[in-house]
């Protein structure tokens, strides 16, 4: 297996409250997408392979623009999500209409994955520092070899709201640098005191502090990661499988690795800057930031 990471893109989202296919919408000066950008900064940092994750519907659209831009700097792969892709023994409910979430994509990616390889969002910018820190820690000998070590790229989630409208984020608990726990915490906005809430996996309503290091789906896992995914997948399916809008959640699956001993998650900080794209307005945001990173040199126009 080479040591050269590679970068699975998760982009077969629905883009319900965006009301479209942002994966695919133009941002930049001269028609980039967030995964133009994505794309181009992996390359930079040293990947060696991305893996796409879409949805067959909209495959031919995708690899006509955003695959075939790449497919002559970096090794280019695709995976589908679909909704009957289960281990041995589970069928999705009669009714069911959507996949089983981030957890579910990234195993419909498994056949593509052979080396260490980060992951993240389609719609997300993260910035050049944050793949360099995953590729560093990716091609890094690790720490030790008594458990696994993997590692997430976290942002303060004041920096990281939406002003149009609710969020989810993976909520951390850190300590010395160490992951400590994740909770993925949905329907996030700033209440009219100014407030940070959400709903927890409890359904409780939580306060959440300013600067608490959120998961923006930035992880960089070693090997041994895909068969602990696999296991905690099919024990998802047992207590959820019935369920006909459950979500198995990737920082779950970490969060569980961290409190059984079986791994240790690594908190990397970053320089870089994170902003996205939940709703339709906050497109005009996104291409104004993107403009003042090129305006500045960081990145060149066109693209590629």
């Amino acid at each position: 297996m080479t040591t050269s990471p590679a970068l699975v893109v998760l982009a077969a989202g629905m883009g319900s409250r965006y009301g479209g296919l942002k994966q695919m919408d133009p941002m930049g000066p001269n028609g980039e997408t967030v995964l133009d950008y994505s794309v181009f900064d992996a390359i930079r940092a040293g990947f060696s392979k991305v893996i796409f994750v879409i949805r067959e519907d909209f495959a031919e659209a995708f690899k006509a623009t955003i695959g075939a831009r790449f497919a002559n700097q970096i090794q280019v792969a695709y995976a589908f999500q679909n909704l009957t892709d289960l281990p041995n023994g589970f069928t999705p409910p009669e009714d069911r209409e959507k996949p089983w979430g981030t957890a579910h994509a990234i195993l419909a990616a498994r056949n593509e994955i052979d080396r260490p390889f980060a992951v993240v969002n389609a719609d997300d910018f993260y910035g050049s520092d944050a793949y360099q820190k995953a590729a560093e820690f990716l091609q890094s000998p690790p720490p030790g070899l008594a458990k696994q070590h993997h590692a997430l790229v976290g942002y303060p989630i004041i920096n990281t709201l939406s002003d149009h409208g609710s969020v989810n984020r993976g909520v951390c608990q850190t300590e010395n640098g160490l992951l400590k726990g994740v909770e993925e915490v949905i329907n996030i906005s700033r209440t009219s005191s100014g407030d940070i809430e959400g709903t927890n996996t409890s359904g409780n309503t939580c306060q959440i502090e300013e600067n608490v290091i959120v998961s923006m789906n930035l992880w960089a896992f070693r090997d041994g990661y895909l068969p602990e995914l696999q296991n905690y997948f099919v024990n998802f399916l047992k207590d959820h499988g019935t369920e006909l809008k459950s979500e198995c959640y990737l920082p779950a699956s970490v969060d569980h690795l961290v409190h059984t001993g079986q791994a240790d998650c690594h908190v990397l900080t970053t320089t870089s800057n994170w902003f996205g794209v939940t709703y339709p307005d906050d497109k005009p945001h996104v291409v104004e930031n993107i403009q003042s990173l090129v305006t500045a040199g960081s990145y060149p126009s066109p693209l590629v």
